[in-house]
């Protein structure tokens, strides 16, 4: 297995992981600023990997799946962080239909890529919008504390809302252009079953 830079970042954000709970959790008045700048530092790393894969064509078949997995990861244990700390109705449905979210559409890219058509699941605009309002909106809510006197929690809790709105739009649009090879495949084990399709 070729080890490129974009993958040993991967493998940096992975790292980054436990960091963040550790530093989350020590007793002391930075933590907050520590634990937001632990998910922003890795959050940037994952659009630096993607740009040095792209600028020096340093892409490998083991960091195209590693790389989404790091992300899911990262995110997924900054969100239980933060619903730990606040546990509202509210932050718990956003965690849930973002987490939530990106399982399902992780388990829609593994069978399309069995079927061979995992390019119509590729990541549209709508998920890089919403991958990034998510990201600032996790490291807001880390940072928990105002800032000259802004409302950083509350600026937080609102993106975090849009982001889970747009995670809800961009899981129905990779729905929608797998649904024709779905459907096919449906008709096809059907047929070749022996069972009936209309």
């Amino acid at each position: 297995m070729k080890m490129t830079v974009p993958t040993m970042l991967t493998l940096a954000r992975i790292v980054m992981i436990p960091v963040l709970v550790l530093v989350f959790y020590l007793p002391y008045k930075w933590t907050n600023f520590a634990a937001a700048f632990v998910f922003a530092f890795a959050s940037a790393t994952d659009w630096l990997d993607g740009w040095i894969a792209r600028r020096w064509n340093q892409y490998s078949a083991f960091g195209a799946f590693l790389d989404p997995v790091a992300d899911k990861l990262m995110v997924a244990t900054a969100l239980f962080l933060i619903v730990q700390s606040h546990p509202t109705k509210w932050m718990a449905l956003w965690a849930a239909v973002i987490v939530g979210r990106e399982i399902a559409v992780s388990a829609l890219r593994e069978w399309m890529a069995e079927l061979g058509q995992r390019a119509k699941v590729a990541v549209a605009t709508v998920g890089k919008i919403k991958t990034i309002v998510q990201m600032v909106a996790v490291t807001l809510l880390l940072y928990q504390a105002p800032l000259l006197g802004i409302p950083v929690f509350t600026i937080g809790e609102w993106m975090l809302a849009a982001a889970a709105l747009l995670t809800l739009w961009s899981g129905y649009e990779y729905l929608r252009a797998a649904w024709p090879a779905m459907r096919a495949q449906a008709t096809s084990t059907g047929t070749s079953s022996g069972v009936d399709t209309p």
